[in-house]
């Protein structure tokens, strides 16, 4: 099992002139801790206009901030939205290869298409093409990254033969994931051989049944990458401290404020009816459990309490066949930071002992071109079937 930290970086109100530096300030404190801990991963999503609920519109200047101050912690993308009207591919590419570079080979390129009509709509996209969008400049980037001459047309890009500059540090790529937050995104995240990006914040039982078939259909997958991603990531909340009813009180105060924020947010199908999005997605089931009176918040599968139960919960994700837990640990900044950092630190003396961690961050399998190349387009493919990062980790560098 891998385990890692989920950043929203949510602004709650009131604002000062100094909000959105103290929520960088704070967050930056727990992933540096974290990468000291041995985390293994942060991941850090995009969002665009949603108040308080997530400031991170521009994830890529957080991500690099966070690459200088660390070492080993993987540097995950959480997603970049591959719709041209928010970022246009080549300059996706772009970004994500200095991103590598900077991190020396650390990024987890995670991608999706947005899931709120705020967003959507402030960009003026049509809803019934982001699916076609998303495909479309998820094919093109990994050949970005590995040809020298590359060319595209498309509805959605046009690009003569160009070099697109620089090339990522990681060879043959770094490895490609999707935000998945319904049981339709699994089934082309396994398609596309790329990573399952967990982002619901359910429960194990809710879980098993779509991470047993992206594993099942990814032994058949056609890759859209140089290699296949075969990993699961879920998505949780963390909260750990010695006394066990004050950490599910602490725990609880977490989960109801993120929660509040979801209810902030508007989903396409609230207002868009179509077929592009057929399940209301994570922030309506947020919504929904926030207005629920008298209703549990803390789920089967949370990680939130004593050591023993932090222990217990992860245990049920690792049944359900997962490769890492991703954490949100202070969305809201409502639990004091030094409370914060001391949940940390017990996670990784407490828990993390319980479970065995392999390096192998991207377990990829090498995909055979026709031609003979490997993606690099020079005819190495053993050489560069694994990713840089992953042989020095292993080698202990």
């Amino acid at each position: 099992m891998k385990f890692g930290l989920f950043f929203e970086l949510s602004v709650p109100r009131p604002w000062t002139a100094g909000s959105d530096r103290r929520v960088y300030e704070l967050a930056l404190e727990q992933v540096k801790l974290a990468d000291q801990l041995g985390f293994d991963q942060m991941w850090t999503v995009e969002h665009h206009f949603l108040e308080e609920y997530s400031h991170s519109s521009a994830p890529e200047l957080w991500l690099t901030s966070v690459a200088c101050h660390t070492e080993n912690i993987r540097i995950g993308h959480g997603v970049c939205t591959l719709l041209p009207a928010y970022n246009h591919p080549v300059r996706s590419a772009e970004r994500a290869a200095w991103l590598d570079i900077i991190s020396n080979g650390r990024l987890e390129f995670g991608t999706g298409r947005s899931t709120t009509w705020t967003e959507l709509g402030g960009f003026g996209i049509n809803p019934d093409e982001t699916k076609e969008m998303w495909s479309d400049c998820l094919a093109a980037i990994p050949k970005m990254w590995t040809q020298e001459h590359f060319s595209w047309d498309s509805p959605y890009l046009r690009l003569p033969p160009r070099n697109v500059v620089p090339k990522p540090l990681q060879k043959p790529h770094p490895p490609l994931w999707v935000a998945c937050s319904s049981p339709e995104t699994t089934v082309q995240a396994a398609e596309r051989g790329i990573g399952m990006l967990g982002v619901s914040v359910g429960t194990p039982k809710e879980q098993e049944g779509r991470i047993a078939e992206y594993h099942r259909l990814i032994q058949s997958c056609e890759p859209v990458g140089d290699f296949v991603n075969e990993q699961a990531n879920a998505l949780n909340f963390l909260y750990v401290d010695e006394d066990r009813e004050r950490g599910r009180f602490i725990g609880e105060r977490l989960i109801a404020q993120f929660n509040r924020q979801a209810t902030q947010t508007v989903g396409i199908n609230q207002v868009y009816p179509g077929s592009a999005y057929n399940t209301p997605g994570l922030l309506f089931a947020l919504r929904r459990d926030s207005m629920a009176k008298g209703k549990a918040l803390i789920k089967d599968g949370f990680a939130i309490g004593d050591p023993d139960d932090v222990i217990s919960a992860i245990r049920q994700w690792e049944a359900t066949g997962v490769d890492g837990v991703m954490f949100l640990v202070n969305n809201s900044q409502i639990i004091p930071q030094e409370l914060v950092l001391n949940s940390l630190r017990l996670f990784a003396q407490h828990v993390m002992p319980a479970f065995k961690t392999n390096l192998n961050i991207a377990r990829p399998r090498p995909v055979e071109h026709p031609d003979g190349r490997d993606g690099d387009g020079d005819g190495a493919a053993a050489r560069q079937a694994e990713p840089a990062a992953v042989g020095a980790a292993r080698e202990g560098r």
